[in-house]
């Protein structure tokens, strides 16, 4: 009996510290929906947000036509292109344009660039199907002419097989002629179709593993069928393109030319609470810092920029990516033109230092249908909020940047929440690492992700407004 009451107290005691650690973990557990804490006009304006951003997801396709509408969006605003020194001074909004790929915004501060900056920087590619520079190709014995292609980013590669598919892009020509391309988008346009294999007949490929479904050099999509009585499907489609474009097949050489998903951008669900498109990762961060910056009233104290960088999906490589010298040169331009004469390498160096960068970047989502790929304590959710994340290696923000994030985010009243991928499994990396390593101050964020690198993600509509609403209080901070 005495024994019994003893295990009885010692149960007690075990379930009493459960319940006091439930209670303490309730400040995560009992976060709630984002929704949930809208008020007045909140929730209309987070779906009039929503359908612009659709807007822009529509033609926004590539880091190519996503410069031509930023750009565009800027010159409405009363941004103008950098071509003077006397163009920097207090509250002059300028375009600092990067080979029609990348694209720096800024707005001019009333304090010295050396002594502080804001910067949102993000990147406006993702992943999608490039040609090979020789793409037009006869299949075997099948009378149908295709296109040769190599994927570009980290890609499920089945995912691209029968979803119909726009050629975008430009052809450069020796005699200085730059062609623009736009196969699929306009109604009546023909789209490209990768084909898969029907199931009467697949049986020699039924076991092939999870992620070679498709192997890379089976992402060729139709281009043709019909030959004349002169000439093959191939020489047809050639002499076509060469006609509609006034090329020749060599100058497919200097051609930067990409498949991409031609289907539109839509609301999904039956509250049409989530969009669904092509390419939110990342030009879902590319829009909210572009309509950040551009909303900017008056003068800033300090100066605020939007890096729109590119082939993030690949390393950030090449002249437009972070990791070149193009966001340092901007730097160094615009720091050149306050100091005049006086400019040193030691002020590029300070300014850098006192810089504050947001490297936004969207991050999977917690799934619903296999949580089993995330830790689901440390996960972020659709719907819950602006990610802060934190990596624990790698580029990682220190704690009292971190904590000078959550700070404007709380006075602001804009929901967040946390990501850190599983342990040995990791997650993908980001532009700030690069910014980093220049001495600026960075911090990761994002917003969550479904069907991350698909051919059509989802977004909550309420996250993505809550993070353009945390990217206008980032600049306006004190």
């Amino acid at each position: 009996m005495r024994m019994n009451r003893r295990l009885a107290v010692m149960v007690c005691c075990v379930l009493g510290s459960m319940n006091l650690w439930a209670q303490e973990a309730s400040g995560w557990s009992g976060k709630k929906s984002s929704w949930l804490s809208l008020e007045g006009s909140q929730r209309e304006q987070v779906f009039q947000f929503s359908d612009q951003y659709k807007d822009y997801l529509a033609v926004a396709r590539t880091a190519q036509t996503s410069t031509t509408d930023v750009v565009r969006m800027a010159k409405a605003a009363g941004f103008v292109e950098f071509t003077k020194p006397e163009q920097v001074k207090p509250g002059a909004r300028l375009i600092l344009p990067a080979r029609d790929r990348a694209l720096i915004l800024a707005v001019i501060g009333q304090q010295a660039i050396t002594e502080g900056s804001r910067l949102v920087g993000t990147h406006h590619d993702s992943p999608h199907i490039d040609l090979k520079p020789r793409p037009v190709f006869a299949a075997g014995q099948s009378g149908l002419a295709l296109f040769k292609t190599m994927y570009y980013g980290g890609i499920k590669k089945y995912q691209w097989a029968n979803v119909p598919l726009a050629l975008l892009g430009r052809i450069d020509t020796p005699d200085g002629r730059t062609i623009p391309v736009s196969i699929g988008l306009a109604p009546g346009d023909p789209v490209f179709v990768i084909g898969d294999n029907a199931p009467h007949s697949d049986k020699d490929l039924r076991n092939r593993t999870y992620t070679e479904v498709f192997k890379g050099e089976e992402l060729d999509p139709v281009v043709g069928s019909i030959p004349s009585e002169k000439a093959t499907v191939v020489a047809e489609v050639l002499r076509a393109l060469k006609e509609k474009y006034r090329i020749q097949e060599e100058d497919f050489v200097s051609a930067d030319l990409q498949l991409v998903p031609a289907t539109m951008p839509r609301d999904v669900g039956i509250d049409r609470g989530l969009v669904g498109a092509y390419g939110q990762d990342d030009r879902l961060s590319t829009y909210c810092a572009v309509r950040a910056i551009l909303g900017i009233e008056g003068t800033p104290a300090v100066t605020a920029l939007a890096f729109l960088s590119n082939h993030e999906e690949v390393g950030s490589v090449n002249n437009t990516g972070a990791s070149s010298q193009l966001l340092n040169s901007a730097y160094a331009r615009l720091i050149g033109a306050q100091r005049g004469s006086q400019y040193s390498d030691l002020d590029l160096r300070q300014a850098l230092r006192r810089a504050q960068v947001i490297s936004a970047d969207a991050n999977d989502g917690l799934n619903p249908l296999f949580p089993e790929a995330s830790e689901v304590s440390n996960s972020a959710k659709i719907g819950f909020g602006v990610t802060i994340k934190r990596y624990g290696r790698g580029f990682d923000a220190n704690s009292e940047f971190t904590a000078r994030i959550r700070g404007i985010l709380d006075q602001a009243s804009i929901p967040w929440q946390t990501q850190t991928p599983k342990v040995d499994v990791g997650g993908g990396g980001t532009i700030g690492g690069f910014m980093s390593q220049q001495d600026m101050e960075v911090i990761d964020l994002g917003v969550p992700l479904i069907s991350m690198h698909s051919t059509f993600e989802m977004a909550s509509k309420v996250d993505v407004w809550n993070f353009y609403r945390f990217m206008k209080a980032f600049y306006a901070a004190k």
